[in-house]
């Protein structure tokens, strides 16, 4: 991560609009990559990154495992099951053990809210989230961003609607956050039950009981 940026990426509540705005330009000249006949480029040339997930993932896990490849980094994937976890040892300890080898970053996944700010306080390591609980999934709220950027041009004045289980979904926190710095109008759609208590600086929360927005 940049000085700009900070030394992790925990979650889009703590980032200015100018802050996401950077990352999606960076990101932008990348897609180009995976159109090409060898997709790599030497950008994280001598870097190692753990992938440290907590949790079971397919597209997450698989996604950044794609994504530090074509960056040309060395990759290490620690699961908690069958890892020293099971034996009682702590995600700091685990954590800590890993960077003695010197490593460069940690992208962790976990069922614990502020599980990735928890672990980047503690370690010089970069720390990525990759969804922690129900607080955020920063790298995949980054994504839906570029995509609608992408598909509309822009992200300000726009009017969008969050549809499903947002009060669970760190997904929907995520594009909350996002949304409204870069100043779309946000509205969520769900059962009361599960769209109350949604965060969003700004945004328009809209809850229903039916499957209506």
């Amino acid at each position: 991560m940049t000085a700009v940026l900070g030394k992790d990426l925990v979650g889009l509540e703590h980032l200015s609009a100018d802050q996401i705005r950077l990352v999606l330009d960076t990101a932008e000249p990348f897609k180009e990559v995976s159109e090409r006949p060898i997709k790599k480029v030497p950008a994280l040339r001598g870097k190692t990154i753990v992938n440290l997930f907590f949790e079971a993932s397919t597209r997450t896990r698989i996604s950044f495992a794609f994504a530090e490849k074509r960056l040309s980094a060395d990759t290490v994937n620690v699961a908690a099951s069958g890892s020293a976890v099971q034996k009682g040892e702590t995600l700091v300890d685990t954590a800590k053990n890993l960077e003695a080898m010197r490593i460069d970053m940690v992208v962790i996944r976990h069922p614990s809210s502020g599980a990735a700010q928890f672990l980047g306080n503690r370690i010089r390591s970069n720390v990525i989230n990759a969804g922690d609980g129900k607080h955020e999934h920063p790298t995949q709220g980054l994504l839906d961003l570029l995509t609608i950027r992408d598909k509309h041009g822009r992200i300000e004045g726009l009017k969008v609607c969050l549809v499903g289980d947002i009060l669970h979904s760190r997904v929907a926190r995520s594009n909350i956050w996002g949304l409204s710095k870069l100043g779309a109008e946000v509205g969520v759609c769900g059962a009361a039950s599960r769209s109350s208590g949604c965060a969003g600086s700004g945004a328009s929360r809209k809850q229903s009981s039916g499957p209506t927005c």
